[in-house]
């Protein structure tokens, strides 16, 4: 039970990445205050991890709004008397370069992804602070280390979601409050599932599994591993770090020409 009786926010978590970490953290021992902006998908979070036999409750939040924010790390310090750990992962993935994407677009994606990471992390210092510290776990993206086509506003908000983890580390050590970030290559989320599964995108989605040395797409579950060992005892020396999470994928020119010809 690497977190027995820890308090901690998950946001995002009503699918995919959030969902496995929040049903990960309960298996450890936590109780957990789950967030998403999707009702649905908060409250069938919160019945799967009812399913076993764990108490948890559901606070819809919209992260980019600093008011939506406090009354969700008050929520969470009222109901459960503290706060250990916050997750950092709601975000949404938007395309274009600059020519097709609006400023619409990119306000909204940084919004959510950078700034809500700057104020969920801001609201739940201030009660970890109270409470002698606590640990921060931000999700960030392979996509935030390197340049993506047609991925400007998601590739810009994930890499500053990276810096901002640093930046936080060096400041609140002292505050004895750990902050690291998870970069994840491909994930069979539903959302990324539900894109390359289209039909006619089977090339698409060779290639795509060709980048990843391990030639296979990560898993929720192994995400929300790691998160476990960052949000735990057992990174208790490690801070202001960022753990890939790719299969691979970083390594660099995974392509197999022999593969690509149907050689192998």
């Amino acid at each position: 039970m690497k977190l027995k009786d820890k308090v901690a926010i998950v946001t995002g978590a009503g699918s995919g990445i959030g969902r496995a970490i929040a049903l990960e953290f309960v298996k450890e021992g936590a109780w957990v205050l789950v967030s998403d902006v999707d009702h649905s998908g908060g409250e069938e979070t919160v019945k799967m991890i009812r399913g076993q036999g764990k108490e948890t409750s559901f606070f819809p939040a919209d992260v980019s709004q600093a008011e939506e924010v406090q009354k969700m790390v008050s929520a969470a310090v009222e109901r459960y008397k503290k706060l250990d750990i916050l997750v950092n992962n709601a975000a949404i993935n938007t395309m274009g370069d600059s020519q097709m994407i609006t400023e619409e677009v990119w306000d909204k994606t940084i919004a959510v992804n950078l700034t809500g990471t700057f104020l969920c992390s801001k609201y739940a210092i201030a009660e970890m602070k109270n409470s002698g510290g606590g640990v921060i776990v931000n999700i960030a993206s392979v996509e935030g280390l390197s340049g993506f086509s047609n991925q400007l506003a998601y590739s810009a908000s994930k890499g500053g979601v990276i810096n901002v983890t640093k930046c936080l580390a060096i400041d609140h050590a002292r505050d004895n409050i750990r902050v690291n970030s998870i970069c994840p290559a491909d994930i069979e989320t539903p959302m990324f599932t539900g894109y390359v599964d289209l039909e006619g995108l089977e090339p698409i989605k060779k290639h795509m599994l060709m980048q990843h040395a391990m030639r296979r797409f990560g898993k929720p579950e192994e995400v929300a591993r790691v998160a476990v060992f960052l949000a735990s005892e057992d990174s208790s020396y490690i801070t202001g770090t960022n753990l890939i999470v790719d299969g691979g994928w970083m390594c660099g020119k995974n392509l197999d020409p022999a593969e690509i010809l149907g050689w192998k």
